[in-house]
């Protein structure tokens, strides 16, 4: 019998794009130098919102190459990635794919919050991003950088400033302090010109210190 064909992922890109970028040009010096470097270059989300929150626990703490290597050796435990199929693994077969037993149990308990409805997928689209995160941060082994990563790559959120993310921290002290260090508030203060587009300048910030493109 002939293995299961992954079904083709669709990618879809933020239709704010192009009116974020003339905002944050005219409104920002070192916007203004950054984004023409890139072309048409834009965020890009890809999967589903399980699959994407189950990848984001995979790779905790590991290089991107072993995350990529435990990934696929987990996905091939099942003929299709689903909260039900999570669910119906077994912990010896999950540890064999590389995975800790704390990511089981991460894994484990994102697979129950999908599965019984606890988290409301349906609802998002409707919902401010500080609820979202509520819902997201009571899963286990996700926290508010997760949940906010989430909310830029998955959900396309324009105005997410991720404080606790190191490459932004790390970006803005580059770009606009001369590599001196920055606090939380000086990252604040920067952002202010960036609203209401804070998640395209933040994936520009990335980008000057790594052109290639970010992706979750």
């Amino acid at each position: 019998m002939p293995p299961a064909r992954k079904p083709e992922i669709s990618i879809v890109t933020p239709d704010y794009w192009e009116e974020a970028c003339k905002h944050l040009v005219k409104k920002d010096r070192v916007m203004r130098r950054l984004i023409p470097q890139f072309g048409d270059a834009r965020l890009e989300s890809r999967g589903d919102a399980f699959t994407t929150l189950a990848r984001s626990i995979v790779g905790q703490q590991i290089s991107v190459k072993a995350a990529q290597s435990v990934w696929e050796r987990f996905e091939k435990l099942q003929r299709k990635l689903t909260p039900a199929n999570v669910l119906k693994l077994k912990v010896d077969d999950m540890r064999a794919a590389g995975l800790s037993a704390r990511k089981v149990e991460y894994l484990v308990d994102l697979a129950l919050h999908f599965d019984s409805g606890v988290v409301h997928v349906d609802a998002w689209h409707d919902m401010s991003d500080e609820l979202i995160i509520d819902e997201l941060v009571a899963i286990r082994g996700i926290g508010r950088w997760t949940a906010e990563m989430f909310l830029i790559f998955h959900l396309m959120r324009p105005n997410v400033l991720p404080l606790d993310d190191v490459g932004l921290i790390k970006g803005i002290s580059e770009s606009y302090f001369s590599g001196d260090p920055v606090s939380r508030s000086d990252a604040r203060e920067v952002a202010v010109a960036w609203a209401p587009y804070c998640s395209v300048a933040t994936w520009y910030i990335w980008r000057s210190l790594d052109p290639l493109p970010v992706a979750y």
